[in-house]
This record gives C-alpha cells, structure tokens and sequence, in this order.
C-alpha cells in the first residue's frame, strides 16, 4: 500500500499570482526531480506556484523504494487523488508518459482544472512499444538495469540517449540527466504492458492538451491522435523533441507552447 500522505514537493511562485496552480506528474523509471530542472522555475517566474508529487516508491526515500514492486497504477492513482485533495485549489495537472496514464485513471473518478498529457502512454497500454524495441533495439533491454542502477558503461549511455532524448542531446548532458532514472514497479510496468482500452463515459469533461516530440522512440507523435481523440484534446508536436520534453534541448518550446495552452484556458 503506499503511503498515506505522498510526498509533495512545493514550488511557490516567484510572485503573487491567481493563476490556478501546476501539478506535476511524473512517469515511469523516473521521479518529481526531473521537472525541476526547467519546466518547474520556468513557470514559477511566471507566478505559476508548481508542485510536483512523487508516486510511491519514487524519488530519495529508501524505506519507500524498498517496496517499489509491491504498488501499482492504482497505487500511484490513491497518491495522485491525496496530492489534488491536499491543494487549496484545484490545479492544472501536467504529466509525462506513465503518469498521463495515472492522470487519465484518476480522472475517471476525480477532477482537476485541466490536464496536459506529455508524451502519453497510448491507450492500448505500452506492450506495441516493447515489441518494437524487442525487434529494432534490443540493447534497451539489456542495458536499462544498468541505467537504473547506478552501473551505466558508454554503451549504457548511448542507448538511454537514442530512446529517451532528442538526438540533438549533448552527450555531457545525457551523463547530468541520468541519475533522474531510476527503477520502476514490475507491477506497473506489467499493467501498463495489458492496459485495455477503456471508454471512460462519467470521466470529467475538461480542457486537455496532448504534446509529444517528433522523435519521441518511446511513443512516436503518430501515436498521439489516440489520446487527444479520446479527450477531444488539441495536439502539439514539439519539433526535434524525444520522449523527454521537459529535458530535451528542446523544453523552451515545450514550455512555451504549454504556456500558450494554459493562458487560453483562462
């Protein structure tokens, strides 16, 4: 079970502001950090206050990280139902690839301003895309244990770079980013595999933005008109951009383009 109360990183704006506030959802191998890098001081100076939850078993607490495999989806969906409750107002959520999943799930039974799925998990779950790397870079699976463990080689670091970043990455860069990977619930990783399609009838009705990169490896930006049909969800394709938009040498696009989006729902 995870914990009762989810650890929720808070970012306050850099000056007052009425804009409803930005939560951040992140996805699968990965935890909160990464959005502090760019997108998190990039909308604070904007006078968007910025939290960002961290899903059970993520991030720099070792007791939690002990039980990574025992939480799932529904796990991480209680987290991210406890993070909006504990809000003062309802907030915008912004997630990233297995957190668009949890968003999606949690908004079947909940609500939030609006939401922006970056790089989502495709409704049919991630088992296309294991098979594709299975037959086109099969490396990813043999290295991704040493990425997430602290054991990365030289040839750990290409392969992480060609399936998560864009290809304009700066290898110097891809070393600073790596420790931002970490491992992921076998659990999860085995429901997102068999995700079945769902069509949610009673999930809220609320402004939705659906963004990927064009040379996102994980989910390509074809595969994006599966979500944003089923949200009826305007679609951004962040040019040169992989599956790390928040990361990427691109994120000032990403995050303008966001930006754009969030001044139209006002």
């Amino acid at each position: 079970m995870p914990a009762k109360t989810p650890v929720i990183h808070r970012y306050p704006a850099y000056q007052p502001s009425t804009q409803p506030p930005l939560l951040f959802v992140h996805g699968g191998y990965s935890n909160a950090a990464l959005w502090s890098v760019h997108f998190i001081p990039y909308f604070q100076n904007l006078g968007y206050d910025c939290y960002a939850v961290e899903l059970s078993g993520h991030g720099s607490h070792p007791a939690d990280r002990a039980h990574l495999d025992d939480f799932g989806i529904d796990d991480y969906i209680a987290d991210l139902a406890a993070a909006v409750t504990s809000l003062p107002v309802m907030p915008v959520l912004i997630a990233h690839s297995m957190g668009c999943l949890v968003s999606q799930r949690f908004l079947e039974q909940g609500t939030a301003h609006a939401v922006a799925f970056l790089a989502p998990v495709p409704p049919t779950g991630t088992g296309g895309t294991a098979s594709r790397f299975a037959l086109t870079m099969p490396d990813f699976f043999a290295e991704l244990p040493n990425a997430v463990n602290g054991t990365a080689s030289e040839k750990t670091m290409r392969t992480m770079a060609r399936v998560y970043f864009s290809p304009s990455m700066a290898a110097e860069e891809t070393i600073q980013y790596l420790p931002l990977i970490q491992p992921e619930s076998e659990k999860a990783v085995a429901e997102m595999l068999t995700a079945p399609f769902r069509i949610a009838r009673s999930r809220a009705r609320i402004p939705a933005l659906v963004m990927g990169g064009s040379a996102d490896q994980v989910f390509p930006a074809s595969m994006l008109f599966f979500t944003a049909a089923s949200w009826h969800a305007r679609t951004q394709i962040i040019d040169g951009a992989g599956h790390m938009l928040m990361l990427d040498p691109q994120w000032p696009d990403a995050a303008g383009k966001l930006l754009e989006w969030l001044e139209s729902l006002a």
